[in-house]
Formats: structure tokens, C-alpha cells, sequence
């Protein structure tokens, strides 16, 4: 199987070639984010923060702007609605963004497997102003105990759940999502 997976929704939309290279990101950091196989040694490296740490460099070479630590100041808010004199009143925090192409980013990990932050993600990143497009990342497998989640699989389900129904229509022109 080729490293990393990924899908493309809507299934009948041919992926953009911004997909492609940061798929190409992803794969590029293989040795040191892979997921299958996990060492046991790994399940407290490969947090969401530490996934995106090492993707940064690639994905401000593709034009991002990318979360860079915890102070206000390198974090990254998109507006979801403006208040009296134009103010942003709510924003929500995003991982990255890609200003010229309207792509909102999400790296999740241990949580977004166990707590269903993937559901979360697809609603708030659906009410961000200026995203035409939503990638989310999520682990391939995640362990936990001795047990072990297909992350990937399961938020994969649901997108197609959700593009193959009529009674959610998310905002986008498409979603990529990666499991890494």
C-alpha cells in the first residue's frame, strides 16, 4: 500500500494538484510520522503538535501558514463571524491555512481517534470564512492499551457517508483527508 493514504471527496472530483504535493509532504516525513507499523516506544512522541512540527517546513514551502507553538502568537485563528465595527467576535484555532487557495488544515491524533475530534473538525472548519477546502490528518492506526483504532478508515466512512447523503452538504469544493 502507498504511504500515506489518502482520499479525495467528493469521490466524482479529479484531486487538485495541492493535494497531491501535500501528499507528497506527508510521504516525505514517513520515517519519523508513520503509524503503521507504531513502536511502542512512539505512542507518546506522535501527538498532533509533534506531527505537525515535522510537517511545517514542507507545507510553508507549498505557501501555508502553520501553527508554530502554544503563544497566542503562533497560533493560527480564522474568522467565523464579525461583530460591531467589523471585529472578528468568533474564530476558531486551525493547525494551518492556505491563504491563496482557501485550504483550512487539521493534524490530529490520540484524541481526534478516541474523542471523535474529527466531527468537531468537519463543523468548525465548515463555518471558517474563506475555506474552499478542508484536509484533515489523522492517524492510520492509533494504539491505546493493546487495543488499536483504524482512524483513518473510520473518519473515511464518514465522509462518505456524509457525500453520499443528501442531508449534509458540507460547504467545500472538495476534502482531502490523510492518514499518516
Amino acid at each position: 500500500m502507498n504511504y500515506p493514504a489518502w482520499s479525495f471527496f467528493p469521490r466524482n472530483a479529479r484531486p487538485p494538484a495541492w493535494a497531491v504535493a501535500l501528499v507528497e509532504v506527508v510521504s516525505s516525513a514517513r520515517t519519523v510520522i508513520d503509524t503503521e507499523p507504531l513502536r511502542p516506544t512512539d505512542d507518546d512522541r506522535l501527538t498532533s503538535d509533534y506531527v505537525l512540527s515535522v510537517l511545517r517546513p514542507g507545507m510553508e514551502d507549498l505557501g501555508y501558514v502553520v501553527e508554530s507553538g502554544k503563544l497566542a502568537t503562533q497560533r493560527i485563528r480564522r474568522p467565523v463571524l464579525f461583530g460591531d465595527n467589523g471585529r472578528a467576535e468568533v474564530s476558531y484555532e486551525i493547525d494551518a491555512f492556505h491563504d491563496e487557495l482557501g485550504i483550512a488544515v487539521e493534524v490530529e491524533a490520540g484524541r481526534g481517534a478516541m474523542g471523535n475530534a474529527d466531527y468537531r473538525d468537519i463543523i468548525r472548519m465548515s463555518l471558517l470564512l474563506d475555506a474552499e477546502y478542508m484536509v484533515l490528518m489523522t492517524p492510520s492506526t492509533y494504539r491505546y492499551g493493546s487495543t488499536s483504532t483504524s482512524a483513518f478508515a473510520r473518519t473515511r466512512d464518514q465522509l462518505s457517508a456524509i457525500y453520499a447523503s443528501d442531508r449534509l452538504r458540507l460547504p467545500f469544493s472538495g476534502v482531502l483527508l490523510i492518514g499518516y
